[in-house]
């Protein structure tokens, strides 16, 4: 496992940002900061990815960033060259994943269903994100589309229909190395100037994930 997805395996969660303007980056880390979750993976959604990429890499390096929703070979670049320290897709692409390779940047590529997953593991992949999670089936689907490669030692970050609510239930799973919340840091509270809530938010986040890899709850 890589240095990146080690810091990520400990803390359990990864907040998936959205962000429309390169000018409210450094408030949005602040908060994070505060909330105790030093991670923020800056999604290719909006035209200032590649920008806030680079401010939060040069102006805020104890924030490990890294790049989501990376689509397309010339995104993957623009993430390692604004200083992503890890990138996420939402689906299976064997050229992106040997893309990555080549450019040395962690890469996790986006499974839903077995023949996914085969097709990952067949291009050396061990790390995975479980997406759409929630429409996907939840926690006992990943469980049972997991069980057949368990011996393989793969891990999974499940995204899409995460909540403070339930990602108990994802961490809990033995195969389950973090969880990515878009509701953490959401566009308009971004937008709207609401860091606050956003720190409370990564708090409550970090604050459960303890809890249950504490074995608490």
């Amino acid at each position: 496992m890589t240095e990146p997805f080690r810091t990520i395996a400990a803390i359990g969660v990864v907040p998936v940002i959205s962000i429309e303007s390169a000018e409210d980056a450094l408030a949005l880390a602040d908060s994070l900061l505060e909330g105790g979750l030093p991670i923020a993976e800056i999604t290719f959604r909006t035209r200032s990815a590649a920008r806030v990429l680079e401010k939060l890499s040069a102006e805020r390096p104890e924030i490990l960033v890294g790049a989501g929703t990376v689509l397309d070979l010339a995104s993957l670049e623009a993430a390692r060259k604004s200083g992503a320290r890890f990138a996420l897709a939402p689906g299976f692409d064997a050229a992106m994943v040997n893309a990555a390779s080549k450019l040395a940047l962690p890469f996790v590529p986006g499974v839903m269903t077995p023949s996914d997953i085969s097709a990952a593991v067949a291009q050396g992949v061990r790390i995975m994100k479980f997406f759409p999670a929630g429409i996907a089936g939840g926690p006992k689907a990943l469980e049972a589309i997991a069980a057949p490669f368990a011996h393989l030692g793969l891990s999974f970050i499940p995204t899409g229909g995460v909540s403070v609510d339930n990602l108990g239930d994802w961490l809990k799973l033995e195969s389950v190395m973090a969880i990515g919340g878009t509701w953490i840091a959401r566009s308009d509270q971004i937008r709207e100037g609401r860091f606050v809530e956003i720190a409370r938010n990564a708090r409550a986040a970090v604050e459960k994930a303890k809890t249950v890899r504490d074995g608490r709850v």
